[in-house]
Order: C-alpha cells, then sequence, then structure tokens
C-alpha cells in the first residue's frame, strides 16, 4: 500500500521524474508538447515556457519545505510526531482523490495529484486529450514502481465522470464557476470538494514606482507578459491594470511605453490560435471604443493585442485574449472599488510599488497571492492557489493522547 511508502520516498521519486521532463530532448516531454500544443492552441515556445515553469519547480527540497510548514513536518505523515501544546498527531491520507483537469492550463492538475500522492492518497486524474498527466504519471512509476497502481490518468468522459465522482473521498476540479456547481451538486456530503473556479489577475502601478522612464519602461515589460503569456486565458494571466497619477512619468506615457513593450513581446510570444468568435469579438471591442471616439486604444498591425487607456469605468473587463483595460487612478481604493462593482474574482494582485495601502488593496481585492509585475505566471510551488493550502486539504488527522 501507499501507505507504506515513506513520504521522503515518494518525494525523491516525484522528483526524479520531474527532472527528467525538465529536459526538453526527453522524449515523452518531446511528444507531450506537441499534443498539448494542438490541443490549446498554444504555440510551441509557450508550451515549453509551461513545462518548463512546471517541472523544474518540483525539487524534492522545496515539496518538503511545503509539507513541514503546513504539516508541521514531513514525518507526520510516516508517523506520530510531537507537537508543542497539544497531542502528538499523525496525518493520514483522506484515500481516494479524484482530480478533474483545466481546459486550458496545461499540466495545472499534476501539482494537487502530487500533493496527494505525498499524502499517501490514491489518486485518479481525469486528464485531457493531450494526456500529459499519464505521461508524467508513467515516467513516475518507473522511478517507483510502487506508485503505479496510486497514480492513473484517464481520459475526461464528461458526464459519466461526475457520476463517478461521487465515489471518492476528495475531488479537485478546474473550470468555470457553472462547472464548479454541476461537480459540488453531484457529490454526497462525506467527499471533500476542492473547488478551483474562474478567477482574474490584476495589476496596479504605484506613482513611487513610476520615478523614472528607465523603470516605468521596466514595469511595462513585465506587464506585457503578465498580458501576453498563455494568451490571456489563465486565472494568473493580467486582466486589469490600475496606474497611479502623480508620478514623474505620467500614465499617459506608461501607457505608450506599454504599447512598445507588448509589441516587443509579442515577437517571442505571438499569439497561439484563435477561433473565429474570439477574433470577432476583439474586433468588435476594438472598433466600438475607436466609433465612441477614444483615439486612446493601442495594438499592432498584427492584431496580436489591444490596449484601452481609460475604458468607461462602468464597464467590466472584456476578459478577451490579449486585451487589456487600463485605468488611471488617484489611490488603491478606486481599483478595489471597480473590481468589486464588477464582481471581479481576484487570485493574484500585481505591484509596481510597495506600500502598506497597496497590501492592503490586495486583501480588499480577495487575492489569494501578491505578486510583482511580470511574475504573474510564475507562483512557487508552495504558493495559495485559489487560497488554499498545498497538502493539508489531502489529510485528516489523529492525535495520540495515551
Amino acid at each position: 500500500m501507499v501507505r507504506n511508502l515513506p513520504v521522503r520516498t515518494i518525494v525523491g521519486a516525484i522528483d526524479a521524474a520531474a527532472a527528467r521532463w525538465s529536459d526538453a530532448s526527453f522524449a515523452p516531454r518531446v511528444r507531450a508538447r506537441d499534443t498539448a500544443g494542438a490541443r490549446s492552441g498554444y504555440t510551441l515556445s509557450v508550451v515549453d515556457h509551461a513545462f518548463d515553469r512546471l517541472f523544474t519547480t518540483l525539487r524534492q527540497a522545496a515539496i518538503e519545505r511545503v509539507l513541514d510548514d503546513e504539516l508541521g513536518s514531513a514525518d507526520a505523515l510516516d508517523r506520530f510526531v510531537p507537537r508543542r501544546g497539544r497531542p502528538a498527531a499523525r496525518a493520514l491520507g483522506l484515500g481516494r482523490v479524484c482530480v478533474i483537469s483545466s481546459r486550458t492550463t496545461l499540466g495545472v492538475a499534476i501539482l494537487p495529484a502530487v500533493f496527494a500522492l505525498c499524502a499517501k492518497c490514491t489518486v485518479l486524474v481525469k486528464d485531457r486529450e493531450d494526456a500529459l498527466v499519464e505521461a508524467f504519471f508513467t515516467t513516475l512509476a518507473e522511478e517507483l514502481p510502487e506508485l503505479r497502481p496510486f497514480a492513473q490518468a484517464r481520459s475526461w468522459n464528461g458526464e459519466a465522470d461526475l457520476r463517478e465522482a461521487g465515489s471518492f473521498d476528495a475531488v479537485v476540479a478546474f473550470g468555470n464557476d457553472a462547472t464548479m456547481c454541476r461537480v459540488a451538486s453531484s457529490l454526497p456530503f462525506p467527499t471533500r470538494f476542492i473547488g478551483y473556479g474562474a478567477r482574474a489577475s490584476a495589476g496596479y502601478v504605484a506613482r513611487d514606482a513610476l520615478h523614472s522612464e528607465a523603470s516605468a519602461r521596466e514595469i511595462a515589460r513585465g506587464a506585457a507578459r503578465d498580458l501576453l503569456l498563455y494568451d490571456g486565458e489563465g486565472c494568473l494571466s493580467l486582466h486589469a491594470l490600475f496606474v497611479e497619477r502623480g508620478g514623474a512619468v505620467a500614465p499617459e506615457r506608461f501607457v505608450e511605453l506599454l504599447d512598445a513593450a507588448a509589441a516587443a513581446a509579442s515577437i517571442e510570444l505571438p499569439p497561439g490560435r484563435r477561433d473565429a468568435r474570439a477574433i470577432a469579438r476583439v474586433g468588435s471591442a476594438r472598433d466600438l471604443a475607436r466609433f465612441r471616439g477614444d483615439d486612446r486604444v493601442y495594438g499592432d498591425a498584427h492584431g496580436s493585442y489591444v490596449l484601452m487607456h481609460d475604458p468607461p469605468l462602468e464597464e467590466p473587463p472584456l476578459f478577451l485574449p490579449r486585451t487589456l483595460g487600463i485605468h488611471t487612478v488617484d489611490a488603491p481604493e478606486q481599483a478595489v472599488s471597480y473590481l468589486r462593482d464588477h464582481g471581479v474574482a481576484i487570485e493574484a494582485f500585481a505591484l509596481a510599488g510597495r506600500r502598506d495601502d497597496l497590501l492592503d488593496a490586495a486583501i480588499a481585492a480577495g487575492a489569494s497571492r501578491i505578486a510583482r509585475l511580470g511574475a504573474l505566471q510564475s507562483p512557487p510551488l508552495g504558493a495559495f492557489h485559489g487560497g488554499r493550502p498545498r497538502v493539508a486539504e489531502f489529510v485528516r488527522w489523529i492525535g495520540d493522547e495515551s
């Protein structure tokens, strides 16, 4: 049984498998790169970036730090451990865990899956058409054959899989709010539901960060990358940006710098495959802004991105591929009000500048993570995705008072 395997043995196997997948020439990765690109529509350079980010973070030391932090000690997964002011305790895996993969974010199901394995759960991932998780689990089983029965993946099968989900002890799901409601309503009371619904990320450029043209240009480069990477589809993509008045560089000039940065970044991060409906919606939004006489609409000749400076505050973020509204504000409270008024659920709040009121704004906006512009898409392994812990979701505790 997986419960009899030492946790550090499991973590070591994950580390070894991830190290192999970190090699761009590793044959299973090369095959998965092509299939993931074909399924998602992302360019291969973006797929490579996603794979590098995912697999280079799954190092043994980093995983064990998360276990130690959330459980007090990774040893609690192997035996009873003393706890200050409380009875000795042991963390036991919940049992059977089902992970329903995301349609968009590449490999996101692997992270909860490996932490559930660390908790000594049996894991089944409902994989997407590219079979990325299945390919990684095959490598994992090569490193530690004892894990083969406990780390399985198979294709997503729609409603039939939703009905089956109720037989698991925990279900992890990614998707929009409608999907979360469907999954949650299909589960019996004892099943632990861990849902990651639709969320967005926002950025804020403080006046003190705009103290020079060089500083503003560097911030613009970071914001452009956050906008274009993954075509704005992920919860960590930049969906709204707020620029504070009063800096040495005016907001109007900052938007010009962002336009230049986005044009340059589009060479490295060109648009992926887009359907005709998405292209039409972006074009309609751009044309409507120009029809209203707004000359503050920016983009390149290829339509690979659209920037709208000071769109009407009564309109919500567009949530269109590679499209960004930039709002000029006087204080962070205005940004929080805008996000609240439009019901935008915030995953991460990216800052250029560091003040207490900016941190307060991130908290008030409901963010799970505060980052810097340019690093939105690079969360550390221990980041609280959706405000949730990584491994603690998959255990139950037993105390020893004898």
